[in-house]
């Protein structure tokens, strides 16, 4: 995998923006794999394509791409909230791909994959309605909360210039497509908050008591809910019949995936 952009391909473009699109789509149709079945090559869609950028010839799965020169932050803007919604629900929402590019050297730094199937309205933050002077007024947008989404969710095939092994990527993803399936539908915002509150514990191993310090935030969360720590125990079940978890004894868990590299490839979104 080779990081630097070929930046002959944009020789003729003065503007950065259109510029810098059309190297990082010709990166990662050239250089990027596919993180769900280890394919080396992503082809385009033909442009204007209303939904994703990029799809794997051999498994399907599609990929909207999204280049930053700087780092990522907590969140990301993206498009129309009530567009965003919808596609929440619909079994084409692609893949989220996050580029970030050394903007001098014109190099690949990070290139960053959420699964589909983490995305759940609960990451999903609703902006303020554009001011009625503005050319779109009322327009509602939204934005991404990367910091919503836990470790296993965010699965780098480049960190900070360095290369994952394409076997690390794939098995990170292959940890959680149990959330793709229809049962998990209804319950997966809580089996997504649940993931967090044990990557917060920044542990291999841990307590169902320290899982339990988390209530309160999870009663923010959802407040309508009476019975927080029996739902908290019930998606600790689900995760570790899934084998995400596994239970040593006398309410200890341990991760069943946690190498070194998943915890030091997670984004800087605190």
């Amino acid at each position: 995998m080779n990081l630097a952009f070929r930046t002959e391909l944009a020789a003729g473009y003065k503007g950065g923006p259109q510029r810098i699109r059309i190297l990082s789509e010709d990166w990662v149709s050239g250089q990027a794999f596919c993180p769900n079945c280890g394919h080396l090559e992503i082809t385009r869609y033909k442009n204007n394509e209303p939904v994703a950028d990029f799809f794997c010839s051999v498994c399907d799965e599609d990929y909207e791409l999204k280049g930053h020169g700087r780092p990522f932050g907590p969140t990301i803007v993206d498009g129309a909230y009530r567009t965003m919604m919808k596609r929440l629900r619909a079994a084409n929402n692609p893949n989220l791909m996050l580029l970030g590019y050394d903007p001098k050297k014109l190099e690949v730094l990070n290139l960053l994959v959420v699964p589909k199937h983490f995305f759940v309205p609960e990451i999903i933050e609703q902006r303020k309605p554009l001011a009625a002077g503005a050319r779109r007024a009322g327009w509602v947008g939204c934005k991404i909360r990367l910091d919503a989404i836990p470790d296993a969710g965010r699965i780098y095939l480049v960190r900070e210039g360095k290369i994952v092994p394409s076997a690390s990527v794939t098995g990170q993803w292959r940890q959680t497509l149990f959330l793709r399936e229809p049962s998990r539908s209804i319950t997966k915002g809580w089996l997504l908050a649940v993931m967090r509150c044990i990557d917060r514990i920044n542990r291999e191993e841990f307590s169902l008591s320290e899982v339990y310090g988390f209530e309160a935030q999870l009663m923010q969360t959802y407040p309508g809910n009476r019975n927080i720590r029996p739902k908290m125990r019930q998606q600790l079940q689900v995760l570790r019949d899934m084998g995400y978890l596994r239970f040593t004894g006398k309410g200890v868990y341990k991760l069943a995936f946690y190498p070194g590299s998943k915890r030091s490839n997670r984004p800087n979104t605190e």
